[in-house]
């Protein structure tokens, strides 16, 4: 048990002492570098899975 309680008080002060959080500033600017990644991101596979399944759909409609 006594191990358990020394973990615990090192985890808590590792976070509390020696782990450096950022600013709200810099939070909210990653923050919207990954939304806007992530929008793009998606808005890139979505053309590229319209455009290959307009292709293929094409492609196949040839060997009917």
């Amino acid at each position: 048990m006594e191990k358990i309680k020394n973990m615990w008080n090192q985890s808590v002060d590792e976070l509390l002492n020696k782990v450096t959080w950022p600013t709200w500033d810099e939070l909210r600017e990653s923050a919207i570098i990954v939304l806007v990644s992530s929008v793009v991101f998606a808005g890139l596979v979505w053309v590229l899975d319209i455009s290959l399944g307009t292709g293929l759909d094409f492609f196949y409609s040839m060997f009917k």
